[in-house]
């Protein structure tokens, strides 16, 4: 049981006790007793966006003494007549994000919209919000450098304003120190700073981060970035002509859709892009050959990224040409197919209980019998797993209280970063954001727009409109 302060409108309610035994929704009609606002009209504000009905306490992050605000209107029997309509602009800011539904748009400083959507879409995820509240400003460990600290402080900064504010956020002091630790982002052509690659601009943020949100010391969880997003690969090297076969295994930050005459679907281009070629010295020949890597993923991130490989470049014209082919991708993503055998069989347990889970929200009748056997099967591999470390299917608690929960191969599309135009040095780059109320929102700069899911996926190429370069899944877990 915690207590926290309720604000709605000009009343603070004090002392109210929740009990995290029991559902939100629980709450909700203790705030209803004592405001009069029914809980479908009540908007609370919580780590990661709206408090839900049927949400879990221990991943909110709710303390003792908190602070909380709501926003509603009360039912006209117990609303009190001399009371005025309050109008949303009339609200305080962090209200009216509540209100509004979403954060912040940020002022395009000149051909920065590549940075802005990359922000946009990255601001979108919770546990790496997290991770930068935790980061102080005397946090710096000694192996991160002056620039990536700084960086890292920014970047924080930026997500917490963006957080309270509805109004337009000019992102000055973060570019700033972007272009200080990236000079090629500051490129100037006739005085004005140039476009630039927006999938660059990504890579290059996550690595300052994943260096300088690195836990010392820590050899549970030692890379908070690579815990949210980082994708492990193994990989088998065969050379036909030696018949020499080694295999490696590496961390990625994202998977990569090759694009083709052949490829009309996200899963057929990720697919040619666990494949590739590589020529390297063979011992055995004592000459040059050409290998064949063939990848398969062993260890499955929270957050998915895959990029579109859209770009190349022409030596005709001396600059980055794009490839327009549409394209499609689905709202939601299964990766079984391209998981390694271990890794397989560690997900076929979480998979099932997955099943039944949709299955009786349905109405289905599901086999109880086969559920408690597929629960026990999880635990029995999770078991295996930490043991032997193949083919990881865990995900470990970020937060202290955060339930462990387990990967079924599953995602859901969160977040689309586009690009319009012939060039990646030229063109427009947005990004549209699926927010915690399951709206989706397009961030075009400064000017925030609500978009339906139709809209999403409509960006999947094939013209000269908005289509995708940087696409983000979320996972699909199960608790154990």
């Amino acid at each position: 049981m915690i207590t926290v302060s309720v604000k709605w409108q000009k009343e603070i309610f004090k002392e109210v006790e929740i009990d995290t035994t029991q559902s939100p929704y629980v709450f909700k009609c203790q705030l209803y007793d004592l405001t009069g606002v029914p809980p479908e009209r009540q908007k609370i504000m919580v780590k990661g966006g709206l408090l839900k009905d049927d949400a879990d306490w221990s991943t909110l992050g709710v303390k003792e003494g908190q602070k909380l605000m709501m926003v509603g209107t009360a039912d006209e029997i117990v609303k009190s007549p001399e009371k005025g309509t309050v109008f949303v602009e009339d609200l305080p800011e962090e209200e009216q994000v509540v209100a509004v539904g979403h954060t912040a748009g940020l002022f395009n400083l000149g051909n920065t919209c590549y940075m802005n959507s990359t922000l946009q879409c990255l601001h979108s995820v919770p546990e790496l919000k997290s991770s930068l509240i935790k980061y102080s400003h005397s946090g710096r460990n000694n192996d991160v450098d002056q620039s990536s600290h700084m960086l890292t402080i920014a970047t924080r900064d930026l997500f917490n304003e963006l957080d309270k504010s509805v109004k337009p956020v000019a992102p000055m002091q973060f570019w700033m120190v972007l272009r200080k630790k990236y000079p090629q982002f500051g490129q100037l052509h006739n005085g004005v700073f140039m476009q630039q690659d927006a999938e660059e601009c990504w890579t290059q943020l996550l690595y300052t981060l994943s260096q300088s949100l690195r836990s010392p010391g820590s050899s549970e969880n030692p890379d908070a970035v690579k815990a949210i997003f980082g994708i492990e690969l193994i990989s088998r090297i065969h050379c036909q002509e030696s018949n020499e076969e080694s295999s490696e295994t590496e961390s990625v930050y994202s998977l990569k859709c090759h694009i083709s005459q052949e490829v009309n679907h996200l899963h057929e281009g990720i697919k040619h892009g666990l494949k590739s070629e590589l020529e390297k010295a063979s011992p055995a020949l004592g000459r040059s050959a050409t290998y064949l890597k063939e990848s398969r993923i062993n260890a499955l991130p929270r957050y998915l990224t895959v990029q579109f490989v859209r770009f190349f470049w022409k030596r005709e014209s001396n600059q980055k040409a794009k490839i327009l082919r549409k394209v499609d991708y689905p709202l939601e993503l299964d990766v079984y197919d391209f998981c390694s055998d271990e890794l397989r069989k560690k997900l076929d347990g979480p998979r099932q209980i997955l099943r039944n889970e949709e299955g009786k929200k349905l109405g289905l009748k599901v086999n109880d019998t086969s559920s408690a056997q597929k629960e026990n099967d999880v635990k029995m591999s999770d078991a295996e797993g930490s043991s032997n470390g193949d083919g990881e299917a865990s995900v470990v608690p970020m937060d202290e209280g955060e339930k462990e929960t387990q990967m079924t191969g599953i995602y859901d599309l969160v977040a689309v970063l586009t690009h319009k135009g012939r060039s990646a040095d030229s063109g427009h780059y947005v990004g549209w954001v699926k927010q915690e109320n399951g709206k989706w929102i397009e961030f075009d700069d400064d000017n925030p727009k609500p978009r339906v899911e139709d809209d999403i996926t409509r960006l999947s190429g094939g013209g000269d409109w908005h289509m995708a370069y940087i696409i983000m899944y979320k996972a699909r877990v199960v608790s154990v």
